[in-house]
């Protein structure tokens, strides 16, 4: 069967990389609400920066992992390296369920980033690979869209059992099950190998064309600005989230807000992001991305601050919805970018240090925000995030050409 290149060409396979990355997003999602009131009250934390640890444990090796999910992809079939992420990612809901001590929980958020830097970094570039040129950003929209609508389902879901049952690790059952099905969609999907060499035809190039990993690596943090200011985005974007991710259902609680409310907000920040991008990556097909990349990140900085001063849960879901839509904004224009940027015989490898830089962000956020939030309260640490987003956005909007 001829290959074509074509998100509508190849819809099947489009739609079922779609479904598989709900369940990625899933199993993130489990977390989002739940586990810092675990550390807190099953675990007996009382630091900031113990009970956020497991985020940093998580950012690390999915930055990590990301880079070298860049060079696999470029090098072996994606759809093993997808089945290798979930393989690793059923150990995640196990090691969960036989935790007696918090470091067992740092352990199983270890393999967490292992299971998303394969699983999500092979569903997008498996997307790209489909798309034609004209069509990354809607490709990287869907992508983003799915992973984020699994984040938020899982967020609400795993809140309001711990509202109407109990606060507690069993919860994680759930995660066996979406390993196992995201296992099986992964099992029937098609790989893309075939994609790749046709996009490599219609732009004449050869694969031995390319460079070498280490002048990737220094293209895409600092030699080319560019890319450099790309990075740097995507840190603060993530920065900003793992602090998201670690304070916000502990700063809402101690604002007197029950599991169930608290859940309700934490929720609709991915449910804003995910929905958002089905919009924001056709647009950022037919726009200016320089400025659509700014004005995401300064959305999410202002949203944080709004946040901060408002008092009434109904203003709090107006700040998430607007944290969310600023993400939604940055995230598949970034990535779109990327793919303007770079030639499709190191594309995949750039994608991955870029996404090495990104996920950096959530170690980074969840141990600056943890320092600070002992030494000072919830309300500065999530104030003080807001800067990066702000300055990432400024430079790109200067100094970075369209």
């Amino acid at each position: 069967m001829r290959v074509r290149l074509g998100i509508k060409e190849n819809i099947i396979s489009f739609s079922l990389l779609v479904i598989i990355n709900v369940f990625v997003g899933a199993m993130v999602g489990l977390e989002r609400t739940v586990l810092p009131m675990i550390g807190e009250k099953q675990f007996g934390l009382t630091s900031m920066s113990a009970t956020v640890s497991f985020i940093a444990s998580f950012g690390l090796s999915k930055a990590v992992v990301n880079y070298f999910a860049g060079q696999l992809a470029d090098r072996f079939s994606r759809k093993n390296i997808l089945l290798v992420g979930w393989i690793i990612g059923l150990f995640v809901p196990i090691c969960m369920l036989v935790a007696h001590d918090w470091s067992v929980v740092v352990l199983a958020n270890v393999l967490l980033g292992i299971n998303q830097g394969l699983t999500w970094s092979m569903t997008v570039n498996m997307k790209i690979d489909i798309a034609k040129p004209t069509e990354r950003g809607t490709a990287v929209g869907f992508n983003e869209f799915a992973g984020y609508f699994g984040v938020a389902t899982m967020a609400a879901i795993s809140g309001y059992l711990a509202s109407t049952f109990s606060l507690h690790l069993q919860l994680f059952y759930i995660g066996i099950a979406v390993a196992i099905i995201g296992m099986s969609l992964s099992i029937i999907v098609k790989d893309t190998k075939q994609h790749v060499q046709l996009h490599r035809q219609q732009k004449n190039e050869q694969p031995k064309e390319t460079l070498s990993q280490k002048e990737i690596f220094q293209q895409a943090t600092w030699k080319n600005q560019t890319l450099s200011r790309f990075s740097l985005a995507g840190l603060a974007t993530n920065l900003k989230d793992g602090v998201a991710w670690g304070l916000f259902p502990l700063y809402f609680t101690s604002l007197g807000l029950s599991v169930s409310q608290t859940g309700l907000i934490v929720a609709v920040y991915p449910a804003s992001w995910g929905i958002g991008q089905l919009f924001t990556g056709i647009m950022s097909d037919r726009f200016d991305r320089k400025k659509m990349i700014a004005y995401g990140m300064w959305l999410q900085a202002l949203a944080m601050w709004f946040m901060l001063i408002a008092n009434h849960i109904a203003l709090w879901i107006v700040g998430a919805v607007l944290l969310g839509l600023g993400t939604a904004i940055v995230y598949p224009t970034l990535q779109a970018a990327i793919g303007d940027v770079t030639d499709v015989h190191w594309r995949a490898s750039a994608m991955g240090v870029y996404r090495f830089w990104r996920d950096s962000g959530y170690a980074i956020g969840a141990m600056m925000s943890g320092v600070i939030a002992d030494w000072l309260g919830f309300r500065w640490a999530i104030g003080l995030t807001a800067i990066l987003p702000l300055l990432a956005g400024w430079r790109v909007y200067i100094k970075t050409k369209n």
